[in-house]
């Protein structure tokens, strides 16, 4: 499968991790699960990570998150 960016559409992405991978052109880090892009975050200056996830992701392609009350 390939996959393209959600933000710049490049086809350069790089594996960081088992279900992680990093766009070299607009540097934000997507995770994946069942191939299905499921986080989308900013790399920062600092390494930490910044969420993209409002502005890429629906709603409704998010997981379920889980009530553990």
């Amino acid at each position: 499968m390939l996959l393209r960016c959600p933000n710049c559409n490049s086809h350069d992405l790089g594996r960081v991790g088992t279900n992680q991978l990093y766009c070299w052109h607009c540097y934000i880090e997507l995770v994946l699960e069942n191939d299905r892009i499921v986080h989308v975050y900013q790399v920062e200056e600092d390494g930490s990570l910044t969420s993209l996830n409002d502005l890429f992701l629906d709603d409704d392609s998010l997981p379920e998150k889980q009530n553990f009350a």
